[in-house]
């Protein structure tokens, strides 16, 4: 049996319920303990997730020497506080996106990790899918010619919802911090470059604690290259991203969340179409494997813990475009 990696996991949130069985059915990783602000709710998710122990508080759980790594799926502005302290307790983090709720502090939990040993990744998942290979394959074999323009979307609908932890402001709340980081990620990793200048126009809603609820974005990138972007929690639900060339374009449907039962993207050129299949794959679980395998070195991380202080830069400026209406460039 391979060597298991043992995971704790810092709060109870509902993206547990895709992360947790996605480790637990990792071939590399073990979900064993959970922690919440008290003993009954993280009872209830051991209970749910077939997690061995839970902890009435996350300062017990980072006491466990028993746990190797922590997962952190708290509201954004609880990142940095226990990231920095489970890298203190000598653990290795896998933290949501955002790192952070800006630049600036996600340069200090990335110092704080590598002054501690340990290793640090942003969660996002979707760069774990296979697909994406072929695709900055296809891209670099100039089959769709130079790079024009990217263009993406993440969108649905829990207005609703007020009491949501994504409509406090002071939490980090937000449409683009919350799904907008996505586009903005997956064009940095296409390109392995960083944009120049960002302008943006956002929905900041009142019934929301003015977040923003909608935001429509430009990055401009070197060599006149440009994504752009919306996302929102007040729209109906898309998730797309295509990538034109001067010769053909890609397409790619269910971006940042495949569908069940295939990731197939679809490449124009030349005046015909091409469906490269790829198959349906758990790319949570992918993701703690790769994560296992860099903190075991044998394999290196998929992008440096540095990549999340740069996306965090590029939503930096994009939120100080849309609340001052003006377009921000970058030194």
């Amino acid at each position: 049996m391979s060597k298991q990696l043992n995971w704790g996991v810092i709060g109870a949130a509902g993206i547990n319920g895709a992360v947790v069985p996605a480790i637990q059915a990792s071939s590399r990783g073990r979900v064993v303990a959970i922690a919440s602000r008290t003993l009954e709710k993280a009872r209830a998710a051991a209970d749910k997730f077939a997690i061995p122990t839970a902890y009435g508080s996350y300062e017990q759980l980072l006491t466990d020497e028993s746990i190797d790594a922590v997962y952190i799926p708290l509201p954004n502005h609880l990142h940095r506080e226990w990231t920095i302290r489970a890298a203190e307790a000598g653990k290795h983090v896998l933290c949501e996106k955002p790192l952070a709720l800006n630049a600036q502090e996600a340069q200090e939990m990335v110092d704080a990790c590598a002054k501690a040993g340990v290793h640090l990744a942003e969660a996002f998942m979707y760069r774990h899918q296979p697909r994406w290979e072929r695709i900055k394959n296809v891209i670099a074999s100039g089959e769709i010619g130079e790079l024009r323009v990217m263009r993406g979307a993440f969108t649905f609908n829990m207005a609703a919802d007020k009491g949501n932890v994504r409509f406090h402001a002071d939490w980090g709340g937000g449409s683009l911090f919350d799904i907008g980081c996505y586009p903005v990620s997956t064009a940095r990793f296409l390109l392995g470059n960083e944009p120049i200048a960002a302008s943006a126009h956002a929905l900041f809603s009142p019934e929301h604690d003015d977040v923003d609820m909608m935001l429509s974005g430009i990055l401009e990138f070197p060599g006149d290259v440009s994504l752009t972007f919306d996302c929102g929690m007040w729209a109906d639900f898309r998730n797309f991203f295509e990538v034109v060339g001067s010769d053909g374009r890609i397409e790619i449907p269910g971006t940042f969340i495949p569908n069940d039962d295939d990731a197939d993207f679809v490449v124009y050129s030349g005046g015909q179409r091409r469906v490269d299949k790829e198959p349906a794959v758990n790319q949570y679980s992918l993701q703690a494997d790769r994560f296992a395998r860099a903190v075991w070195g044998e394999d290196v991380p998929l992008v440096p813990a540095t990549d999340a202080v740069r996306n965090m830069r590029a939503l930096d400026a994009l939120l100080r475009s849309a609340r001052e209406k003006t377009r921000v460039t970058f030194d």
